[in-house]
Parts: C-alpha cells; structure tokens; sequence
C-alpha cells in the first residue's frame, strides 16, 4: 500500500497506509466510537466536511451492500481505520470497503494508533486536519491543516440537501432497487394513500431511514427541501412536518430558522399540526425559539450514549452524531428539556408545553444501532390523529 499522513492543526502527524483513493483533502477530525454501522457513517450527509476515524479496531469485515446505505453515496471527506479487514465475510456483501471508498474517491488511512489520535482529540477537542498521499511533508501538511476552514461559520446543509421536492415510498421491509446515481428505484407501494396522514419532511441531509420509519408508522411522506419556503411547505397540505438531521454549523441557517419559526405559527400554533425534529432539526427548532447553539468541544459520536427521559425518568442507549448543541439555559419558558444527555448533562431533547413541537438530538432511526428511542416516530403519528 502507498504511505498516507494525517497531520492536525496542533501540529500532530500519523503516518500510515493509503486505501480507498488517492489525493488530498481537508475536513475536522472527529471519531465515531460504533462497533459496526461502518456504512451507514460513511453514508450518512451529517458527517460532510469530516474525516472520520473509527475507535473499533478492525473494520471492513462484512464489506458494503447496498440496501444499508443513507443515501445516494458517502459523505465523509477521508475515513481513517486502525485495521482495515482484508476480507469480506458476510452473504449481503456487493462488494469490499476499500473498493467502494475507490470509486467514490474517498481517501482510507490505515495502521496508525488511533487510540492515541482519540486520546488526542478528547483533551483538545475535535481538531482540523490534512489527510494526503501526494503531500508527505510534515511541516506542509500542518501549515496546510491550520489553513483549512473547519466547521465554524459554513452552512454545509447547503452542499447536501435535494434540489426538487420527492415523494418517498419505501418502508423498512422492502427491498431497495438503486440506480448508478443511487436513486431509489422501487416500485410504488400498493397501500392506500387516502387514510394515511401526509408528513413533509425538511431534508437538510436526511438519512433514508427517517422516512423508512416514517412510511413504516403508516405516513405519506414528501420530501421538500431544508431550504423551501414556508409557503411552498404549506402548499402541500401537511398533517405532520418533520425536521431532518445535517451537517455543520445550525448557527448560519438563519432563513431556513426563520422558515420554521413561520410553520410554528401557521401550523403548530393555528391547525395544530405536529412538528417533529431530529439532530439539526432540533438544533433548528431550539433557534426558531429562541435560543442559542454552541458548539461542543470533541461532539457525540457512537452508538451508547445514555440518554434520560425526563418524563419518565427512563434511560435510553442511543445513536448520535452531532458537533453541535442548544443552550437549555436560553430555551422561553414555554419549551423544556425532554432529554438530557448523561455522560455530560447536555440538552438531548426539547418539547413545547402547549404545542405539538418537539425534538430530539439524537438518531431513533438508528442503523445500524440501538432501538430503545423508536417510540418517538409513535408519538409523532399519534400526534397526527
């Protein structure tokens, strides 16, 4: 294999061995602490403008396929691995991580201690970085990661949400038939449309299986752009609208805010329609409340954070992936905390006292991933009733 380098913005380089793609590219360093779910991270349009490095040790070893991806192609900028597996070991498999890092010209680092670059990043936060198989200068390639933009300040929903409003059809138990683009393909379901309440989804960079599960509960499901008006929402008559999740910094969203604020009122408030975010949608929601959102240091990534429900005092093992955070102390005193992340007390959950408005951090659509929150798509779809 050829030589590949990481270098960080504190000056750090790991040297180790290039998979996947060839080149240079920039992003932050953050670690995802999942034992599996590989391709759905890679997948996953919240992680655009991140190099990704895994904390289990080997991975690879079950390949890629594609009924388990969250959308149209990886997102991550370059994916770094402690043990890349030389073989595929699973029946579902199309074919092996690095070819299809290849083909979508995403750069893999393998062999270093990536025990020791988390170590790294839960002391100093998640750090900017170059990961390079062209550029092997030490010196250069820090120079270049103390250059690069980082996360503060860019709208990157922007890059990642759909262009034209969709109509989604499949649920989770179908199969999925995919185009080259990774277009779904599959044929139209035969259930009847007219008893099923109508939920538009706000893609800010959805994950597919958020309107799986939606589709699953017994919704028709529209899929409109994050940044669509609130009139063109309107236009197609929701029972239920849904905020999605995305990468980046919520803080630049303003008009997509401003948007929401509007639905709040039109909707929620005067026809009592639902409304139901999920990571940057309810960062975004937090926002059209009124309070702020700041950035975490090193962000939650993995498969097991404990969650509380303050409802009912119950604890949830979930799914997150999220840099950013809403301030619980800047929430009116008609929104409150529904769900508090346990492992560093931060806001998981908000809900409204009066309205039907509710969010949470966190991923209940979780694939692969713990199922303990799926309860929240239930109260979504009661809500519509």
């Amino acid at each position: 294999m050829d030589t590949a380098k990481l270098a960080l913005e504190d000056g750090s380089v790991f040297t180790g061995r290039a998979f996947g793609a060839r080149g240079e590219i920039d992003g932050e360093v953050v670690f995802n602490t999942s034992m599996t779910g590989y391709q759905e991270i890679l997948t996953d349009p919240s992680y655009h403008g991140q190099i990704v490095a895994m904390t289990y040790p080997e991975i690879g070893n079950y390949g890629v396929n594609a009924e388990d991806a969250e959308s149209g192609k990886p997102w991550v900028r370059g994916f770094i691995v402690r043990e890349l597996s030389s073989r595929v070991s699973n029946f579902r498999a199309d074919e092996s991580l690095e070819s299809y890092l290849e083909k979508h010209g995403i750069i893999g680092l393998a062999g270093i201690d990536t025990r020791a670059l988390v170590r790294l990043t839960r002391v100093q936060g998640a750090l900017k970085g170059i990961l390079s198989t062209t550029d092997l200068d030490d010196a250069s390639l820090v120079d270049k990661a103390r250059k690069s933009p980082g996360m503060l300040g860019r709208d990157l929903a922007r890059e990642v949400m759909p262009r034209e409003a969709t109509v989604w059809e499949p649920g989770l138990m179908q199969d999925f038939l995919f185009d080259s683009s990774g277009k779904d393909q599959t044929a139209k379901s035969e259930k009847s449309s007219a008893k099923r309440p109508h939920v538009v989804a706000l893609d800010y960079g959805m994950k597919w299986n958020i309107p799986r599960h939606l589709v699953e509960i017994g919704c028709r499901v529209t899929v409109v752009p994050g940044s669509a008006s609130a009139e063109a929402i309107l236009e197609h008559k929701p029972d239920g609208l849904f905020l999605s999740n995305g990468p980046g910094d919520p803080r630049p969203l303003a008009a997509e805010t401003e948007t929401i604020k509007t639905l709040i009122r039109k909707a929620a408030d005067a026809r009592g329609v639902p409304i139901f975010g999920i990571c940057l949608g309810h960062q975004l929601l937090g926002q059209a409340f009124g309070a702020d959102t700041f950035k975490l240091k090193f962000g939650h990534r993995g498969a097991n954070h404990p969650v509380r429900n303050e409802a009912s005092g119950k604890v949830e093992i979930t799914t997150q992936n999220h840099g950013f955070a809403v301030d619980p102390s800047t929430l009116p005193a008609d929104v409150v905390p529904s769900h508090v992340n346990l492992n560093d007390q931060t806001l998981e959950g908000l809900r409204h006292t009066r309205l039907p408005v509710f969010g949470v951090q966190y991923h209940p659509e979780a694939s692969a991933g713990p199922h303990d929150s799926q309860y929240l798509f239930a109260e979504f779809r009661a809500a519509m009733s």
